[in-house]
């Protein structure tokens, strides 16, 4: 099973407009990225995010290169701070080529846990508009595939 873990596109800050939607930039990136792993042959058909404006907008843009009929949905339990046993619990439910879209630390923190089951054991190094692929081999353990910033390409 692979599981894609996003984190969303830069966004304005809060003094700017307080619901913090993607800056200029923030979209370019995600519009690159959702390029890219299209060509890369990357396609999902469920995308979870947060439901805060930047998380729905790049959940948004990604859909559109990634999937013709994407069911994007808001869920709970995936805020900055939340704790991550809880989500990685229903994991197991989710199907092949789901996408996560959330915010620091929550990120970072999920897959740690799910690679080394610590949460504080830093793993990975997300930027706004960072990808991560995990796939779960036939032990059910967890592997980082790969992974794409911003920066990269």
């Amino acid at each position: 099973m692979k599981l894609y873990l996003v984190q969303h596109g830069d966004s304005v800050s809060k003094e700017i407009d307080p619901d913090r939607p993607l800056s200029a930039q923030g979209r370019d990136d995600i519009e690159r990225l959702a390029g890219f792993l299209k060509n890369a042959g990357v396609s999902v058909n469920i995308i979870r995010h947060s439901g805060k404006t930047r998380a729905r907008q790049t959940a948004e843009v990604l859909a559109t290169k990634l999937s013709s009929n994407a069911d994007i949905t808001a869920i709970n339990g995936i805020a900055p701070n939340d704790p991550v046993e809880p989500f990685a619990a229903n994991i197991p439910k989710f199907e092949t080529g789901t996408m996560i879209i959330g915010h620091l630390p929550f990120m970072a923190r999920l897959v740690s846990f799910l690679v080394t089951s610590e949460t504080e054991q830093p793993l990975v190094n997300y930027r706004p508009g960072s990808i991560i692929c995990l796939e779960q081999n036939e032990s059910l353990n967890w592997q980082i595939q790969w992974m794409i910033r911003p920066d990269c390409f």
